[in-house]
């Protein structure tokens, strides 16, 4: 039996979660938009899921229970097998000779409670969770990543895999496709990939070495090992990812590039296959790339302040360009999707070129440049000035005849967005005039260049309190105008107007059993820098990288560090993470 709205807002204002003003604008939101109460609450953040979970399980009078820490033992788990857990959201959490408790998102679900007392032949007792909770305890099913190799190498791919190796290390060409095909190494591939999602690793390296093989994932920018394996299964662990790829089993002198997509734990995943030649043999980089382009705001990506506002004039303009600058795996290309999301509108044409296409937008022309057949950036986007674009983005520009199409593209009216490799926002000036570009024309048609980084974000339940000392406060002064720094931080409210530095609080990782290191996810650290008046000029004289970020600190610009502290004193990040990050 569900919950009606009339009863949901009752409870709410009774148990005070929410003020009448607040549901009552909720209610508009949901009149206007033709949804739900509790998805406008929720969207909203005027109420947390749990705390309306609690208050349903209230209602209904079914008991509520918090799954996210909760260890089920294996053999209670398996009374519900994984596909039914998954499908229905019902999971097993406790047993008596009689009773069988279960934890489920919906307790009207009568025909799967029929069907469990059925086949378990015990009296149910259901409780209501939240879908995290159920999704952490439905992950349990899940063995350790050794475990599940211990189960396949030592049982399978000794016996198995050893006979196909002759020649050393060499197979025979016409055999390669047949080790790939074998269930063992079919078996190896699925599970190394299997944990990376779990894991949410963003790379998958295996690496041969001359013994081993040694399997790392990039998790929240940082590698970790993950395996050691046999160096018996390399061969074939190769050819299984050049057959996902379609990539030539028989070539091991030449680096090749490839791409697969997955549907796995009730998502599509393409992968970036990178194959490398070196001296134990190949290895293989793997990008994971979430084919639902996940939907991000500028404000969910880490702006706020004078930088959103500054991006925000940016992208109002007609025409000119917006870059996005950092190293490799940095988030650019997420911020320009982003930017790109809050364009898309009926009346605009918008076309891209890249490489890859990391993320699938519906109502965009995406391309992908096939450097083989000769289809370049350069000639890529030749060909979509010619498609009567309003605004096109450029995945990279890489060389000075992509650079001085892409600044004629602005120039004629169109609203360019594209990245650049340099570690600055400043930097990018003197990066466009290596590339031949005037500086009168970088001056006329740059809007904004973007600059960020990718910290790893702190658990809200894996951090604690400290503050600063005095010789920390003074050796930090070296590098950020902390007078300054503290002005802006209090015209934000973000911290209290009195506020000295010493009394500041900031947060460092507390190690603790469900996060070993005390992150969990990472946040962008930013900075903007806005094309005003001054800053043109400077770019006309020739100004340098230093100079032109100076003027545009005096101008209320935040660095990428400046804007790392206020993340670390809202508690996203540690002051050790943004240093890290930030640090040239």
């Amino acid at each position: 039996m569900p919950v009606s709205e009339q009863q949901l807002k009752a409870f709410l204002l009774d148990k005070k979660l929410v003020s009448e003003v607040q549901v009552n604008k909720a209610e508009k939101i949901a009149r206007s938009k033709k949804k739900d109460l509790e998805s406008v609450l929720l969207s909203q953040k005027i109420v947390s899921e749990k705390k309306l979970i609690e208050l349903k399980a209230y209602i209904l009078g079914i008991p509520f229970i918090d799954l996210e820490k909760i260890e089920i033992h294996p053999d209670i788990l398996k009374i519900i097998p994984e596909p039914i857990a998954r499908k229905h959201n019902i999971v097993a959490i406790k047993k008596t000779k009689q009773e069988l408790e279960i934890a489920m998102l919906d307790p009207a679900d009568l025909q799967t409670i029929d069907f469990i007392k059925k086949t378990t032949n015990l009296k149910i007792k259901p409780r209501l969770a939240s879908p995290k909770g159920i999704d952490e305890v439905i992950k349990q099913y899940q063995k350790s990543l050794k475990a599940e190799f211990g189960d396949i190498i030592e049982k399978e791919s000794k016996k198995d895999l050893k006979v196909r190796i002759v020649k050393g290390e060499k197979i025979v060409s016409k055999d390669l496709k047949k080790v790939a095909e074998e269930l063992p190494i079919i078996r190896i591939v699925d599970t190394l990939i299997k944990h990376a999602v779990l894991q949410r690793a963003s790379d998958i390296h295996v690496e041969p070495a001359e013994k081993e093989v040694i399997v790392r994932y990039r998790i929240d920018g940082i590698l970790h090992d993950a395996m050691i394996l046999p160096k018996q299964v390399n061969s074939g662990l190769v050819a299984r990812i050049k057959v996902l790829s379609n990539l030539k089993l028989d070539e091991h002198r030449l680096p090749q590039d490839g791409r697969f997509k997955i549907e796995i734990e009730k998502q599509k995943i393409s992968f970036r296959v990178s194959i490398l030649p070196i001296f134990f043999g190949e290895k293989i980089v793997m990008r994971l790339l979430p084919e639902t382009g996940r939907k991000f705001t500028l404000e969910s990506l880490g702006f706020w302040g004078e930088s959103l506002e500054r991006i925000n004039r940016a992208i109002k303009k007609p025409y000119g360009m917006i870059l996005a600058t950092g190293p490799t795996g940095c988030g650019k290309t997420t911020t320009l999707y982003t930017v790109l999301e809050t364009l898309n509108k009926p009346g605009v044409n918008i076309c891209t070129i890249e490489d890859p296409i990391e993320y699938q937008i519906p109502r965009i022309n995406q391309t992908q440049v096939k450097p083989k057949i000769g289809f370049t950036f350069a000639n890529g986007l030749r060909s979509l000035v010619r498609q009567d674009p309003d605004i096109i983005l450029v995945g990279e520009i890489r060389d000075e005849e992509t650079a001085g199409l892409a600044v004629n593209a602005a120039l004629t009216g169109h609203l360019v967005l594209s990245t650049l490799h340099t570690n600055t926002a400043a930097g990018a000036m003197p990066r466009l005039i290596d590339m031949n570009i005037e500086p009168f024309l970088i001056s006329s048609t740059v809007n904004i260049i973007l600059a960020q980084r990718l910290a790893r974000q702190l658990h809200p339940e894996a951090r604690e309190k400290y503050h600063l000392t005095s010789t920390e406060i003074k050796e930090l002064s070296k590098e950020i105008n902390m007078n300054q720094l503290l002005i802006v931080l209090k015209q934000e409210k973000i911290v209290a107007p009195d506020a000295k530095w010493e009394t500041i609080d900031f947060y460092k990782p507390k190690r603790t059993k469900e996060y070993p290191d005390g992150y969990k996810g990472r946040v962008g650290i930013r900075e903007a820098l806005e094309m005003t008046e001054t800053i043109k000029e400077m770019i006309v004289k020739r100004a340098t990288s230093d100079q032109i970020q100076a003027q545009a600190r005096k101008e209320g610009m935040l660095t990428m560090l400046e804007d790392g502290f206020v993340k670390a004193i809202q508690g996203l990040t540690s002051l050790d993470e943004v240093l890290r990050v930030t640090s040239e």
